[in-house]
């Protein structure tokens, strides 16, 4: 049995949701991409096994769907503990967070996404926890008033976000451990999506495989659920296989472009286009003209656009660039400033 079907049985593979579970790497050998990342983590993991103590605690930045939460549970995995998974917004007040931490065993693993999301209460409450694995459990009212300090099990606090710049210094301070995951190439997107073909049992043909990956984004979650999709449409309207053709018209009818660009993608080049003259427009105005919330377009649209060279932030707001023009098929009307920025894929 080769390594790929040791990984997970096709047999399990009956729906979205255990499909993305299974197409998850479980170790670093399995992992592609992000290579100096995943030498470094090797070290970092072995250094701290050969010790027997507790990994530092380790943060992931980067955008959506690069692989935080898959290196989260292989670290775990390499180091033979336990990971417990959480969120920022889970952890609302200092008891959920005291019920999280007493309950962890020596050197185990907690993750929490989002995790410039802690109120302030809570990431004041995790401080001692970091430092010195030990939490404060208040006691008493009024002139009885006590703080008493709990020791907790050493673990190690993985923590991702994709908005690294709303973290506060004293939390950011606090990880040994600070790390960058960027996009992949188009080589590595292939790769990716032909090892989760072969987990899903599914044939693809190896230049349906680049096409898909070309349209990916650099990010191997849309990589994998666009392959998913693209299943979807071989099976029904073809033989199960999928050809460059079928991908083709697969993406065509999901609306995704040869850039990798989705609808509100291209709505909102269009709106700076064409409603505001090409820019600069303010991040409120467009959230507030595409009836979109502003995090979504700072975090999921943008980085993307500002990558392919489509647009650019500026002091006064936001512009579209030459190439959005000619991506569109737009006239460029304007005198200067329009000039074409490098492309992820060009």
């Amino acid at each position: 049995m080769s390594e790929r079907r040791q990984e997970l049985s096709p047999a399990r593979l009956d729906g979205d949701e255990p499909v993305e579970a299974a197409l998850r790497p479980q170790t670093f050998d399995s992992f592609i991409g992000q290579g100096r990342l995943k030498a470094n983590l090797r070290i970092f993991v072995r250094a701290a096994r050969q010790r027997g103590t507790a990994l530092d605690h380790l943060l992931f930045c980067g955008p959506p769907g690069l692989g935080k939460t898959t290196l989260a549970h292989i670290i775990g995995q390499e180091l033979g503990v336990e990971v417990h998974v959480t969120s920022g917004p889970a952890i609302d007040h200092r008891g959920v967070l005291a019920g999280l931490l007493t309950q962890l065993s020596a050197r185990a693993v907690l993750f929490i996404d989002e995790i410039h999301r802690l109120s302030p209460v809570v990431e004041e409450y995790l401080y001692p926890a970091l430092e010195d694995f030990a939490i404060d459990i208040p006691s008493g009212t009024g002139a009885f008033a006590q703080t008493l300090r709990l020791a907790i099990k050493p673990f190690t606090l993985i923590g991702a976000t994709t908005r690294s710049g709303m973290l506060t210094s004293p939390l950011r301070d606090r990880f040994g451990i600070v790390e960058r995951l960027e996009h992949y190439d188009g080589a590595e997107i292939t790769e990716i999506i032909e090892r989760s073909a072969g987990i899903m049992a599914l044939p693809v043909d190896a230049d349906a495989a680049r096409e898909i990956g070309h349209r990916a984004r650099g990010t191997p979650r849309i990589a994998n659920r666009l392959l998913r999709r693209v299943r979807d449409f071989a099976e029904v309207e073809g033989d199960g296989r999928v050809t460059l053709a079928v991908a083709r018209r697969s993406l065509e009818a999901l609306q995704v472009d040869r850039l990798g660009l989705d609808n509100l993608d291209r709505v909102l080049l269009r709106s700076v286009i064409e409603q505001y003259d090409g820019g600069p427009v303010g991040i409120e105005t467009l959230a507030a003209s595409l009836h979109e919330d502003r995090d979504t377009l700072e975090s999921e649209v943008e980085p993307y656009l500002i990558q392919c060279g489509l647009i650019q932030r500026t002091p006064r707001g936001r512009m579209a660039l030459r190439r959005a023009y000619e991506h569109l098929g737009l006239p460029d009307g304007r005198t200067a400033g329009a000039s074409s920025q490098g492309s992820l894929f060009r």
